[in-house]
């Protein structure tokens, strides 16, 4: 009788876990349990240590630009965004080396996060100006779907 009310009580706690699975981050979680079916991309070691490097400095900006968001220093975000991640840091993150072993699609969202990291940081100044932080939160929340999608969808050899 006590491994039947342990087996009711584990399924009931998976039916439960089940009613919460509604966001995006549940379903990556179920995926990442899955086979991993990501392109795989190689690029020579030395400039693979380089953009996981890059990589691990832009999520650090986004920590840091939500910081400031959280803190109302509109300036302080923007300017993170377009020194860190916008078009402006391209030739700091030596984007044209690498970009020649990345798939196109890899290369697309790659443009597309720092085009949208340029814009986000338009919008905290605007932000600065208006005091409406809404817009430049959507605007950020298009820089993290373009690192999501990309991570998504490749993985590194």
């Amino acid at each position: 009788m006590t491994i039947f009310r342990a087996a009711a009580c584990a399924a009931l706690l998976g039916g439960c876990a089940a009613v919460g699975d509604t966001g995006p981050h549940d379903a990556a979680m179920h995926r990442a349990a899955a086979a991993d079916t990501r392109e795989a991309v190689r690029f020579p070691a030395a400039l693979r240590t380089h953009t996981l490097a890059n990589m691990r400095d832009h999520l650090a900006t986004l920590q840091g630009i939500q910081d400031a968001m959280g803190h109302g220093d509109y300036e302080r975000a923007s300017a993170l965004a377009e020194q860190r991640l916008g078009l402006s840091s391209l030739e700091a993150h030596g984007a044209h080396e690498v970009a020649r072993y990345m798939p196109a699609g890899m290369q697309e969202a790659g443009t597309q996060m720092h085009r949208a990291a340029s814009r986000f940081a338009i919008e905290a100044t605007n932000a600065g100006a208006t005091g409406d932080a809404k817009p430049a939160l959507e605007a950020l929340a298009r820089v993290t779907a373009q690192c999501v999608a990309c991570h998504a969808a490749y993985r590194f050899e």
